[in-house]
């Protein structure tokens, strides 16, 4: 006969798998979510009103049982956020051109994990390089948190919403550009690109020219469909991108983003002309 104590036991053994199975499901869904991001319109946002939700990528990630352990993370590489507090600004219109297309554009991005330099493409990419040299004047990235990271199938790095919901947005659009840039063959972002979110579906071209202030850092060689705007290239910090994704990726069942284990914000974010 089993005694009570081996009851008990017994018990709280099959608990413990069937939370297991629980969160060795979640974690198979999350990466299914991922797959379908990148095979149809990954990195695809909302804009507006709407929620900046990539395709396939919804919030309903939290199936697993509450009471359940959370899977456990990568130590975190990155120091903690300078004092401060996210931007809440938000504009009705695009910032108006004053831009010169001649000159050479950079973008630094100073982050808890270390600083990224970006070489922006002012004369293939304008308007977007135009609305960050704008949005870093209005300190609209600093003390933002880069919310979702992707490592399965796609490689990209996406900042620049404020609220740290993927939800966040400047209040208005800006045009795609440069979406036939030789760089991209074979409908690849290779790794080092810079370039723009949107909520392009893949099929109504209403949904084009969406942009709002969110953009993704490949780190690794990512193919997608030609669909959002290349706006500039990684000169200085690929180990600092290659040491965020090193630490993964967690899914996040508030948001229906995979949030980087690490913790990335940006600290400070200037575009200098030269």
């Amino acid at each position: 006969m089993v005694s009570s104590d081996q009851r008990r036991r017994q018990l709280a053994r099959e608990k413990f798998e069937r939370q297991r199975q629980r969160r060795e499901a979640a974690r198979r869904k999350a990466k299914r979510r991922n797959v379908i991001v990148a095979s149809a319109v990954a990195v695809a946002l909302a804009a507006g009103a709407a929620a900046y939700a990539s395709v396939g990528l919804t919030g309903d990630g939290g199936t697993a049982d509450a009471a359940a352990p959370s899977p456990s993370k990568a130590a975190d590489p990155c120091g903690k956020p300078a004092p401060g507090a996210p931007s809440k600004k938000r504009w009705e219109k695009e910032p108006a051109m004053s831009l010169d297309t001649s000159a050479s554009y950079a973008m630094k991005l100073e982050t808890t994990c270390g600083d990224i330099g970006i070489k922006l493409d002012a004369a293939k990419a304008p308007h977007t390089v135009n609305s960050f040299a704008f949005l870093a004047g209005e300190k609209f990235l600093d003390h933002s948190k880069c919310h979702r990271l992707v490592d399965q199938s796609l490689y990209v790095l996406q900042c620049g919403d404020p609220t740290g919901t993927g939800s966040g947005t400047p209040g208005y659009t800006i045009p795609d550009e440069n979406l036939k840039d030789p760089k991209l063959k074979g409908d690849v972002y290779p790794a080092g690109t810079v370039a723009m979110a949107n909520r392009y579906d893949g099929k109504s071209d209403k949904t084009r020219d969406s942009g709002g202030s969110q953009f993704f850092l490949v780190y690794q060689d990512s193919k997608l469909p030609p669909n959002y705007t290349p706006f500039g290239t990684v000169t200085e910090g690929m180990d600092v991108l290659k040491k965020i994704a090193a630490a993964g990726s967690t899914p996040d069942p508030a948001t229906g983003n995979t949030a980087p284990n690490a913790t990335v914000v940006i600290n400070r974010a200037t575009v200098t002309k030269s």
